[in-house]
This record gives C-alpha cells, structure tokens and sequence, in this order.
C-alpha cells in the first residue's frame, strides 16, 4: 500500500473538514454576536449558548489544523522487517482470512480513509487498540476484541 498517498489523502480529507468546521463557526459568531441574541431577561440564554458553540467550533479548528499540520510533516517512512510498529506504521491485522488496516498516528484519531479499494482506521497509541498494538511486530499474534468479537489477530504487515 502506497503510505505517501494515503498520507495525502488524510490531509485533504482533513482539510475537507476544516472547511466545513470554518462555515459552522462563522455561522455560530455571526448567531452569538446577532442582535437578537442579546439576552431579553436573566433566563434567556440564546447568546450565551451561541458563543460556547462558536468557541467549541474555534477549538475543534485548531485541532484539525494540529491535525493537518502533523500529516504534512510526516516522512511516510517504511518500517523495516522485524521492526515495531510504532508512530506512522501502516499495519495490516487478519482475522478469520479478513485483512483490517490501521495507520498509527498522534492525531486524528478515529478518522476513516478509503485507499486502494481498503478502509484504513487512523488510531492513536493513546487508543485501546494503539496500546496494545505498540511493540508489537509482524506474525505477533494478539489477543483482541475488536467491533465486539474476541479473537485472535496475526499482524501480517508492518509498513
């Protein structure tokens, strides 16, 4: 699988998003600072409201932006053979003849990305899964509980 592509594709997927997070923070100022949000009574708390949104929306901004800006700076680097899987490892888990890939990031997790006809999950090593998957190389097999299920998953690849 091509990492530099992937790689690029969560960029634009993460900028896609912060495109639409913009258009919703600018819709929440203009709501929070419109003259029909200025509080009528002591009850009336439409404004206040409107600007913890606009803040929630400023913060989730400079998140995705943290985001985009990790994701550009990435070398996509191919893990060698016997080497762990670590921060920016593309790994390939099998279970019951289902491939299931993960890319091993410091942001952005729980973002899903289709490339080459493949869902990869973005995971962080702060996840339950990242956790576990860390150190780990490839043929280790885990002891997993994944979507539910139990079982057990070989790591086939390490990239």
């Amino acid at each position: 699988m091509n990492k530099q592509a992937l790689i690029k594709k969560i960029v634009a997927q993460l900028a896609a998003e912060l495109e639409g997070a913009h258009k919703a923070a600018r819709l929440a100022h203009a709501e929070a600072t419109h003259e029909q949000s200025k509080a009528e009574n002591k009850y009336d708390t439409r404004g206040l409201e409107a600007s913890y949104l606009a803040h929630g929306q400023a913060r989730q901004m400079m998140e995705m932006e943290a985001a985009i800006a990790v994701f550009e700076n990435m070398d996509g680097r191919k893990f060698a053979a016997g080497e762990a899987i670590g921060i920016g490892a593309l790994v390939e888990l099998e279970h019951d003849g289902e491939r299931i890939f993960y890319f091993i990031a410091t942001r952005a997790g729980g973002m899903e990305v289709e490339h080459e006809k493949q869902e990869v999950l973005v995971i962080t090593p702060q996840s339950p899964l990242g956790e576990q998957l860390q150190g780990k190389k490839q043929g280790d097999i885990l002891q997993l509980k994944l979507g539910g299920t139990p079982g057990k998953y070989r790591v086939m690849k390490v990239e």
